[in-house]
């Protein structure tokens, strides 16, 4: 059943329209009230209300497919779009607790790396924002030119990072 309804949700969505979401939530919504506590079902729909520009709804429904067990790769998407629904309603704080999960979760992303940077930069943290960015610069890119100044990156992400860091008390008793 799950590879059909797979296959079924995939051509759902090759035969979607990102500027015209209605027809994809119009067609997700049967499958929706036939699988209502499937992951992907859940995740899907949510991201389609998310384009159509429907964020409030499409939070419950990433909620739920996040608790319902889905997992792997459409997990880590998942997380994604939370994280930047979360953003872009202002919700920063709840953002960076976010992706703050997914990226212990999957700390190899590249994605999730450049959004939490964009959540960063939301957050007024400009200066951990760019360090971010220039750490999955010097830890996924791979161009030739790059290589021999990966370190230089990597230490300018780090004071990058500093300044961004809580001021230390420095009065005596």
């Amino acid at each position: 059943m799950t590879h059909t309804l797979d296959a079924q949700l995939d051509s759902i969505f090759a035969a979607g329209d990102r500027a015209d979401m209605g027809p994809t939530i119009e067609a997700l919504l049967p499958i929706y009230d036939e699988h209502p506590h499937h992951p992907r079902v859940l995740y899907e729909l949510g991201g389609a209300y998310d384009t159509a520009g429907e964020e409030e709804r499409a939070l419950d429904l990433y909620e739920r497919a996040m608790e319902s067990g889905l997992a792997g790769d459409i997990r880590r998407r998942c997380y994604l779009q939370y994280g930047s629904t979360l953003r872009n309603l202002d919700r920063i704080d709840e953002s960076l607790e976010v992706f703050a999960r997914a990226r212990a979760e999957f700390p190899e992303s590249v994605a999730l790396g450049a959004f939490e940077a964009l959540t960063l930069h939301a957050a007024g943290r400009s200066n951990a924002a760019l360090s971010s960015l220039l750490e999955l610069l010097a830890e996924h890119v791979d161009a030739a030119e790059l290589t021999r100044y990966k370190p230089a990156l990597r230490g300018n992400a780090e004071y990058l990072r500093s300044l961004d860091e809580e001021p230390r008390s420095t009065t005596e008793d």
